[in-house]
C-alpha cells in the first residue's frame, strides 16, 4: 500500500468512526482508534503516524519486538498488546508496552505484574471477556470476571482500565448490539464493585461491527485491515 492509499484508507477510517458517533449521539473524541498492525511492516507504521495516528495494536511478541526496535524514532507512540499471551512471553510485554487487552487469567496478571519495570509506572490492563462463551476463544467468563478483577486491583504494577471482547460473528445490527451490551453491563458492574479504579475503557468493536459497538458505548476501537490493507500471511 503506497502512502497515498494509506492516507486514504486511514482518512477513511476515521470519517467512519466520527460517523457512527454522531448516529449514536456521542461526542467525537468519545473513541479512540487503535491502529491493528500485525503481520505489516514497520514501514507502514511510520507513515501512518506521520499521518497522526498514535496507537497501535500488536499480536505478536517477537514481531512487535522487531517493529519497535525499528521505530525509535517515533514518539509518542503507545504500543498495545492484543493477541493471546503466553506465560513464557510476560516479561517482553511487561518491558515493552503501554496496554495489554488480552489478560484472561491471574497466573499471566501475576507474572506482567512481578515483571513490570518500576521506572514505566503501571501497565495499562484490559480483561478480555469470552462474551459469546465461545470455546474456541480465550477470555475469562462473566462469572468469574469479578474475583480476577479483585485479584489485579491488589497488583500495584498493574492498572485496570476496562474490558476487551471479541464476539462471534454476526451480521444484524441488534445482533451484534447484543454480546458489546452485556460487556458494558459487566464494566458498569465492575465500576460499583471498585469505586476506585479507572475503569474507562471498552476495547470492542472491529471493521464489521463498528457502529454496533459504537453505539454501546465502545471507547476503543481496533481496525486492522480497514487501515492498512489484508493481512499477509505470517512466515
Amino acid at each position: 500500500m503506497t502512502e497515498l492509499v494509506l492516507s486514504e484508507s486511514l482518512a477513511a477510517a476515521r470519517t467512519r468512526l466520527v460517523e457512527a458517533l454522531s448516529a449514536a449521539d456521542r461526542p467525537a473524541d468519545a473513541v479512540r482508534l487503535l491502529a491493528v498492525s500485525k503481520t505489516k511492516p514497520a514501514a507502514m507504521i511510520r507513515e501512518a503516524w506521520h499521518l497522526g495516528q498514535r496507537e497501535f495494536g500488536e499480536n505478536y511478541v517477537q514481531e512487535a519486538l522487531d517493529k519497535q526496535a525499528e521505530l525509535t524514532e517515533l514518539d509518542p507512540i503507545v504500543w498495545h498488546f492484543i493477541g493471546p499471551l503466553q506465560s513464557n512471553k510476560t516479561r517482553e510485554v511487561a518491558e515493552h508496552f503501554t496496554w495489554v487487552h488480552s489478560v484472561d487469567r491471574e497466573k499471566i496478571a501475576r507474572r506482567l505484574n512481578d515483571q513490570r519495570p518500576e521506572a514505566l509506572g503501571p501497565l495499562d490492563i484490559c480483561l478480555q471477556v469470552n462474551i459469546s462463551d465461545e470455546a474456541s476463544k480465550s477470555g475469562v467468563s462473566l462469572e468469574a470476571l469479578p474475583a480476577l478483577a479483585e485479584a489485579i486491583q491488589a497488583m500495584p504494577a498493574l492498572r485496570l482500565r476496562g474490558l476487551m471482547a471479541i464476539p462471534a460473528p454476526a451480521e444484524e445490527l441488534n445482533a451484534q448490539r447484543a454480546p458489546f451490551a452485556r460487556l458494558r453491563e459487566a464494566l458498569e458492574g465492575l465500576r460499583e464493585r471498585f469505586p476506585e479504579a479507572p475503569l474507562d475503557t471498552l476495547s470492542m468493536g472491529m471493521s464489521s461491527d463498528l457502529e454496533a459497538a459504537v453505539l454501546e458505548g465502545a471507547t476503543l476501537i481496533r481496525l486492522g485491515t480497514a487501515i492498512f490493507g489484508e493481512r499477509t500471511a505470517r512466515e
